[in-house]
């Protein structure tokens, strides 16, 4: 009897080991990322043991079969912090991180904030790593992720991060990339979080896909003081390519993204609903394709002006100039209760020669597939 239950235990944990895989492929610029490939999977119980798993050298598929929760691990800060956009209950107090305040509002009243330090520096992602939820079960809360200093070949699929010290700007962002190099980002949820959902830095990233997330902005605090969140998507990279497709980006105020640095973007049949500010805004070296995306109440598509390059995708005879570099003649993007966009700059097109380009559906079919597929828990 003791032998046939061991038999059925490990027969048990063997089904466990090979049930979760990735599903799909990355589109778009970041297509042939492999992530942990074929590693066995492992299954972290404890915060030190998915920190080790996700920083050491091997390659490895991580799978989430619970919440991590990292708000307490390093204690708190209490400290001097600014309220440079109001001191009312629903508005986001600012870190005085890199004297922040100090520098850039001097003049706005100050304020005593207790924040989490774990929140402050993202969790350490090394290459060929896959992480992956199990179910709607994979959740980290109280730290993002970070993917920097050469990081390469990363698949972070069907988990949530959440609850990154929402209550101040600097507190945290979820994912971190900079100075990477082949990541996929997909069907990952983030809420509540201080600064930035998402986040490419200065230095090169490279060839990115993010595809199928749900950025939430629901907040009690914003740097707007309205419920919706400012900080959504910042791509700034020296050298980035960036696909953005499939996406739900929900109840912000700006920076949904902002783009700039030298940042190509492709925006694909994402879905845009409830904005009070602006979704895109383009600074130099910021060049932006959008085609085949849903814009429903939003004040603002982008803020003015338009300091990189934009083509907007606004008719079918102009969209024919996607045909040369892109193979095939560009989606037009659907408006509801927005601002149209009409802005046709093609003379960056050429930058997307030899590389690889994610399809388009018609903006019709944007809304019913991604509410049904973008953020965790729906594999």
């Amino acid at each position: 009897m003791r032998s046939f239950a061991l038999f059925t235990a490990a027969l048990a944990y063997a089904g466990q080991a090979t049930a979760i895989s990735v599903t799909g492929a990355a589109e778009g610029f970041a297509k042939g990322v492999t992530g942990g490939g074929s590693a066995t999977p492992v299954y972290p119980s404890t915060t030190a043991e998915l920190v080790s798993y996700l920083g050491d050298s091997s390659p490895r598929v991580i799978v989430l079969q619970k919440t991590f929760d990292f708000t307490s691990t390093e204690g708190t800060t209490t400290t001097t912090g600014c309220a440079p956009w109001g001191t009312g209950s629903a508005c986001q107090l600012a870190i005085n991180k890199d004297n922040w305040c100090t520098n850039y509002e001097p003049d706005a009243p100050t304020s005593t904030i207790t924040y989490n330090t774990a929140g402050m520096l993202g969790i350490t992602v090394a290459s060929d790593k896959t992480i992956l939820g199990s179910g709607s079960l994979g959740i980290i809360k109280g730290k993002g992720l970070r993917i920097v200093s050469g990081a390469s070949n990363i698949i972070i699929q069907n988990i949530m991060i959440t609850n990154i010290n929402p209550k101040y700007v600097w507190g945290g962002d979820a994912i971190t990339i900079n100075n990477a190099d082949m990541v996929w980002i997909d069907r990952v949820t983030t809420s509540l979080i201080g600064r930035q959902h998402i986040v490419l830095g200065t230095s090169a990233s490279n060839r990115v896909t993010l595809s199928n997330n749900y950025i939430n902005g629901v907040t009690s605090w914003s740097a707007t003081c309205d419920g919706y969140h400012y900080w959504g998507i910042y791509l700034d990279g020296s050298n980035d390519m960036v696909t953005m497709k499939g996406n739900y980006i929900y109840h912000t105020s700006g920076r949904a993204p902002k783009v700039q640095g030298n940042t190509l973007l492709h925006a694909v049949n994402n879905y845009w609903y409830d904005n009070s500010g602006h979704a895109f805004e383009i600074g130099a070296g910021g060049y932006v394709l959008a085609e085949g995306n849903v814009f429903q109440n939003v004040d603002l598509v982008y803020e003015s002006p338009v300091s990189g390059s934009l083509f907007t995708a606004p008719s079918t005879s102009a969209n024919t100039a996607c045909s040369t570099y892109l193979g095939r003649v560009c989606q037009v993007n659907g408006f509801g209760s927005s601002t149209t966009i009409t802005q046709t700059d093609t003379g960056f097109f050429s930058n997307f020669a030899g590389k690889n380009i994610a399809s388009a559906a018609a903006y019709g079919t944007v809304v019913a597939s991604v509410t049904a597929t973008a953020g965790y828990g729906k594999i």
